[in-house]
């Protein structure tokens, strides 16, 4: 799988890149029809502590998918991202095996 990272008013990391990358490779393993990913981190200027946001869009044959998430640091924010996307991908497989 393809990982293309992007970030918005925030430096470069190594560490949140290699973390996204192991959990994408163990998504990638379940679905293998998944062939690209774009991960973005950047910060917000919010009122409330939730300022960091982690947004994922997966390539795959059909539809793309997009999930967002903010939480109070980006390891929290990737997480919960990547368990979005997870429940949507179960939904893609259960729709592909029944055609």
């Amino acid at each position: 799988m393809q990982i293309i990272y992007e970030y918005h008013d925030v430096s470069a990391s190594e560490r949140l890149e290699a973390m996204a990358k192991e959990k994408l490779e163990n998504l990638s393993k379940k679905y293998d029809f998944v062939h690209r990913a774009d991960v973005f981190f950047k910060t917000e200027n919010r009122s409330d502590e939730e300022n960091m946001f982690c947004d994922i869009r997966l390539s795959m044959p059909g539809p793309r998918i997009f999930v967002s998430s903010n939480a109070e640091n980006f390891e929290a924010a990737l997480s919960e991202t990547i368990r979005d996307l997870e429940h949507q991908l179960r939904k893609v497989k259960e729709k592909l095996s029944a055609h």
